[in-house]
């Protein structure tokens, strides 16, 4: 672990080549290390969100959070930003892959990046990690309780679809960890999920916490669980140490 970081807003390359802004934290030693994007979940770029991004930091990972909001919203804040998103139908697929490539491209370009990238989401964000681990080639990647990769959304997200069609293009390992009292996912989504993963040979490790539900790394929000999130957090940093160094 390292206490000495530099954390700050920058811009960076997205899809279609648009300029976005993201919240980039890095460890001030130079040994070699690998980095890791940070999908927010639907609540936006928040406070909450840029605060994980320093913890991986401080755990020796470039991190990188790129604000998926910025072309609907630029400069509003979260709330009002996510509350754009969502009017419009949310983020694309597609330009969210190109986002989230676009973040990785970043911190491979830093000093002392060793080109391991792993990804990471929560809440909408972890469909999205997994949508991503599909699309492109990344070494590790971190679902937590991303809803809508098996089952249909309501229909007011009709602009999601499931994802459990690109399972076999997944390209990487996969963590998975999830609520037993969430309904989105619901365990028996992720148990089709962790069958299907079963079938096609791809490695994953799922963990679904007892008391628990939607949000429960959420430490500013009623849903927080602090056993699972401290157990949650454990296996993170056990996943990306076996794949990113």
């Amino acid at each position: 672990m390292t206490d000495a970081m530099r954390a700050e807003t920058v811009r960076i390359t997205g899809h279609g080549g648009d300029e976005i802004k993201a919240y980039l934290a890095t460890p001030l030693d130079p040994a070699p290390r690998g980095g890791v994007v940070v999908i927010h979940h639907m609540p936006g770029y928040d406070e909450a969100t840029k605060e994980i991004v320093r913890r991986f930091a401080v755990h020796g990972y470039h991190a990188i959070c790129p604000n998926l909001y910025w072309r609907e919203a630029p400069g509003a804040d979260p709330d009002d930003a996510a509350a754009t998103a969502r009017a419009q139908g949310g983020v694309p697929d597609e330009r969210l892959v190109g986002d989230v490539e676009g973040a990785a491209n970043h911190l491979k370009g830093l000093d002392g990046a060793n080109g391991k990238i792993g990804v990471i989401g929560y809440c909408s964000g972890g469909r999205q990690t997994f949508l991503t681990a599909c699309s492109i080639r990344i070494d590790a990647a971190v679902d937590c309780y991303g809803a809508f990769v098996v089952n249909d959304p309501p229909p007011q997200m009709a602009g999601m679809k499931p994802l459990l069609g690109l399972a076999p293009q997944l390209s990487c390992p996969l963590l998975g960890l999830f609520g037993a009292e969430d309904k989105f996912p619901s365990p028996e989504e992720v148990a089709t999920l962790s069958a299907e993963l079963d079938r096609l040979g791809k490695p994953h490790e799922f963990h679904t916490y007892d008391g628990a539900g939607h949000g429960f790394f959420s430490v500013d929000r009623p849903s927080y669980r602090p056993e699972a999130a401290v157990d949650g957090w454990r296996r993170v940093f056990d996943f990306f140490g076996k794949h990113l160094v």
